[in-house]
């Protein structure tokens, strides 16, 4: 999904929870991880690895400048003979420390990944969930954002929005150049305006 799609999917939400909710969870991300200079894991389920989120979030780092919000993807079923950026496994979890940050977006709270998101919670490490809600994952997690299964938006749509926020929050430039982002959007807001009235 693109920017001008989550602009549009954004004015179609107005009004509802979801455009503070997410804005306000990928603040706590892009805080989290900025605060601490970086150290992002992002780990889904064996059965749903939020590879959509990982892209996303390399893309939003690179339009906000913040190389924070870039996250290494953890997979369950990762091989030492894939591509490098892919074949990070759940040990990465296990070798997290203070200062970094975990992720977990899953619709479900298999068991093996709750105990390795718990020896990171005690380890100090900063724990988001985007999922379900109400679970043992929310109890550990330091920021959650429920995602109901028969709510008005899906766990996919959901991560659109929050890495879209969690990039457009960043500081601005100190030199006082607009990023990419914010030229973007303000092309975004001129195609999607209404026409001017004709007299």
């Amino acid at each position: 999904m693109d920017a001008v799609r989550v602009a549009l999917l954004r004015e179609v939400l107005a009004g509802t929870e979801w455009l503070g909710a997410t804005r306000r969870f990928g603040g706590v991300l892009r805080g989290s991880v900025v605060a601490h200079g970086g150290g992002l894991l992002l780990v889904g389920t064996p059965e749903y690895e939020p590879w959509h989120l990982a892209a996303h979030l390399v893309d939003e780092a690179a339009w906000s400048g913040t190389p924070e919000l870039a996250p290494t993807l953890v997979r369950h079923d990762a091989r030492p003979t894939d591509p490098a950026h892919l074949a990070v496994g759940p040990g990465r979890i296990a070798a997290a420390r203070r200062g970094e940050t975990l992720l977990v977006v899953a619709p479900g709270e298999p068991a093996p990944l709750l105990e390795r998101v718990h020896d990171a919670r005690r380890a100090g490490v900063t724990v988001l969930a985007l999922g379900p809600g109400g679970g043992e994952l929310a109890a550990m997690a330091q920021e959650t954002l429920a995602v109901p299964e028969d709510g008005e938006l899906d766990l996919d749509t959901v991560q659109h929005l929050v890495s879209a926020a969690a990039g457009e929050n960043a500081v601005p430039s100190p030199r006082g150049r607009r990023t990419f982002r914010d030229r973007l959007t303000a092309l975004t807001e001129t195609l999607t305006a209404p026409p001017p009235a004709s007299w």
